[in-house]
């Protein structure tokens, strides 16, 4: 199975990151078309997808968004770009 880790751009210019195995499904969700979806998203809706990354192992998933979430925001911008 593939995991997702993504960044995705709130309408408050906010980013947010998370994992999925289904990254179509999860915009869906954090833009409120499908159940589901983030408390955070829900509030600052429509978000962008800004960028996504693969990994095989739920495990490298996990460790790879905990080290994104805890970067500052302009490195996470020179990230996306």
């Amino acid at each position: 199975m593939t995991y997702f880790v993504y960044i995705v751009e709130c309408s408050n210019k906010s980013l947010y990151t998370g994992i999925t195995t289904d990254i179509n499904r999860r915009l869906l969700q954090h833009n409120g078309e499908l159940q589901g979806g983030s408390l955070y998203t829900r509030s600052y809706r429509p978000v962008k997808l800004k960028y996504i990354e693969e990994y095989e192992t739920k495990s490298e998933a996990l460790k790879r968004e905990m080290t994104i979430k805890k970067l500052p925001r302009d490195i996470k911008l020179l990230l996306i770009d």
